[in-house]
């Protein structure tokens, strides 16, 4: 279940997403900090992969910032 300001099919496809991009930096010998950096996200010194695809899923989920003329 997530937040209930997000449509939760839209939840479930961000959290899929952020699985995908953090197994990609498992893959890859990284740590959950680096997948985090990708995404321009804060990253404390103790983050578990967990709490990664969350932050990222949330982050797939923010409305995009509109540019003024």
């Amino acid at each position: 279940m997530g937040p209930s300001h997000i449509a939760a099919q839209r939840w479930q496809q961000s959290c899929d997403y952020a699985r995908q991009i953090c197994a990609r930096f498992f893959r890859d010998g990284c740590a959950p900090r680096d997948a985090l950096k990708a995404f321009g996200l804060s990253a404390p010194e103790a983050v578990g992969w967990a709490v990664a695809v969350d932050r990222i899923a949330l982050s797939l989920c923010a409305a995009p910032l509109r540019k003024v003329a």
